[in-house]
């Protein structure tokens, strides 16, 4: 589904200014945890398909009522984490770079991701190197965070400075909790970032301080309900209910928190981020 952008909004009070975007996402049609490749997962522990859906629907409309697009991949049979988006590709200036996923449970997400994406008429390139997409590669202004520890190889990160000529970053992740890097920070706008400091490596933690000096440090009971698996548009930031003290946080820095319901997703390890891929076209 694709809705018609609006103009660029003009700035709020605080300076913030929300910026239209374009988002691809998954229905949880297939949804369910059928092996654990992270902490969050249990097969033991009973999963709520109907209200997976309906969390993700409602997560859809809040994007449209904030005046985004929202395209929509089918679903594919044996694929319970597709749902994920996120971790589809990388999206930037049209060009989109394929996941190469690093558990053989979610390796065909990559071709199908991939696939859908050079249908849209995006230029697709598929990557040599394990990466998960945007879950560890994300655009801060003209720079490329790129997360590694667990899931994205940082030959991938060599990958994306080549095909895309933006200066990339690479940020250690230390915590499996926080397996990819869209668990453990948020991008804010082009210039701030919030994070939980306690994921990364002490090296990465000095390299967030210096590049980020006033970003947002988040407290762990707000990451440990994926608070920080956020979407921004620059002034609203869609994120977990849960996250409360997160989202006081944001109103303090000008930020409109909008909360949402994704209890269900994150039997899986994945919040409103992980549902969400950005097209940059």
């Amino acid at each position: 589904m694709t809705v018609t952008l609006a103009p660029h909004t003009a700035p709020d009070h605080h300076g913030r200014t929300s910026r239209p975007r374009r988002y691809l996402m998954c229905p949880p049609e297939h949804f369910a945890v059928e092996y654990a490749i992270n902490p969050w997962m249990d097969p033991a522990r009973p999963v709520d398909a109907a209200r997976a859906m309906r969390q993700w629907d409602a997560l859809r409309r809040t994007y449209l009522d904030l005046g985004h697009a929202v395209e929509v991949i089918p679903a594919e049979p044996g694929l319970p984490d597709m749902v994920f988006a996120a971790n589809g590709g990388l999206v930037v200036d049209g060009t989109a770079y394929s996941a190469r996923f690093a558990h053989p449970q979610r390796a065909a997400e990559g071709p199908a991701y991939l696939g859908w994406l050079r249908a849209a008429g995006l230029r697709g390139v598929e990557a040599e190197h394990v990466n998960e997409g945007e879950g560890d590669l994300l655009v801060v202004g003209d720079l490329v965070l790129a997360g590694t520890g667990f899931r994205t190889a940082v030959a991938a990160h060599d990958e994306v400075r080549a095909l895309f000529g933006r200066p990339v970053v690479t940020l250690e992740l230390v915590d499996p909790h926080y397996y990819h890097l869209d668990t453990a920070l948020a991008v804010l706008d082009d210039t701030t970032v919030a994070y939980l400091p306690e994921a990364f490596s002490a090296a990465s933690r000095e390299t967030l301080r210096e590049l980020f000096p006033d970003a947002i440090l988040a407290k762990a009971r707000d990451a440990a309900v994926l608070g920080l698996n956020a979407v921004s548009d620059g002034r609203h930031v869609v994120l977990a209910a849960q996250a409360t003290g997160f989202a006081a946080r944001l109103r303090e820095r000008g930020f409109v928190p909008v909360g949402v319901d994704v209890s269900e997703l994150m039997k899986a390890g994945g919040g409103a981020k992980c549902c969400t891929l950005e097209l940059r076209v």
